[in-house]
């Protein structure tokens, strides 16, 4: 082997008796609470993510290049994107609503803007659908309803649930894409009884609404993506339990500057 490497015998025996250097120990040391953090959060994290929580959460002294270093040694890759596609209709004849969002997903309050989609999941049992609202503050799903069928009660039950978990202002602009959904009467309806504003996406532009559209890729990526539901009921309880135990109060967001949605929400409030 000595000679394959081209080494002396001497060279290798005294390599082999030389001890650890503190460099090496720091980094197995760090090594480990790299991968606590990273198989705590489902292997979501890449190496920003666990700095982050590392360093600016924990105190452990690191820097997001040695923790690159250190993951791609130790081959921790997080999970990989998928992409998705639209589902909601928007060939009906119902009239839709300008543009009022522009794509301003920049917003100084809570319950100013909600931004909805709605997208679906495969089970052993067959679709499930899912609506979500989220509150384009603090990137927070305040809204949430899942069943299989995609009529119009599915965006209205989410609508339901923010409305009476966030007692939202009047004037909350509600902003999705033209499906019939979102477009129909009785929807509309129920913006118009709470005063509420609505604004939907130019035809065929789905980056109108790519924030709603992220937060299901991410799902799907986190979550949808890696199981296998027999029924419809556990993948209602998975998702439930993803969006509140984990997305909402645990999961660092980049844009919020690595807190999770509702902790941003409370330190903005504090301050």
């Amino acid at each position: 082997m000595c000679r394959a490497v081209e080494v002396s015998r001497s060279g290798y025996y005294a390599f082999k008796s030389r001890p650890k250097s503190k460099r090496s120990i720091d980094n197995e040391k760090l090594l480990i609470e790299i991968r606590r953090v990273f198989w705590d959060n489902g292997r979501n994290y890449g190496s920003p993510r666990v700095w982050d929580q590392l360093r600016n959460k924990e105190q452990i002294p690191c820097s997001v290049n040695r923790i690159a270093h250190l993951m791609r040694d130790a081959n921790l890759v997080a999970v990989q994107k998928r992409k998705f596609r639209a589902t909601t209709n928007s060939k009906h004849d119902y009239p839709v609503w300008p543009n009022i969002l522009n794509r301003s997903f920049i917003v100084e309050r809570p319950n100013a803007v909600w931004v909805s989609d709605i997208t679906y999941i495969w089970t052993f049992e067959g679709w499930l659908y899912l609506a979500a609202i989220m509150d384009l503050f603090s990137r927070g799903i305040v809204g949430l309803a899942m069943d299989k069928t995609i009529a119009e009660t599915l965006t209205l039950s989410a609508l339901k649930q923010a409305i009476l978990r966030r007692s939202p202002p009047k004037g909350l602009i509600y902003h999705s894409d033209r499906g019939v959904q979102f477009a129909c009467n009785n929807f509309k309806a129920l913006l118009a009884q709470y005063e509420f504003v609505g604004s939907m996406c130019k035809k065929g532009d789905c980056w109108d609404n790519a924030v709603a559209e992220s937060f299901f890729h991410t799902l799907k990526v986190e979550l949808i993506h890696r199981m296998k539901f027999k029924t419809r009921e556990e993948a209602k309880r998975k998702i439930f339990e993803y969006v509140e135990m984990y997305y909402n109060t645990r999961r660092a967001h980049s844009t919020l500057g690595y807190l999770s949605p509702f902790d941003y929400e409370k330190r903005s409030l504090q301050s």
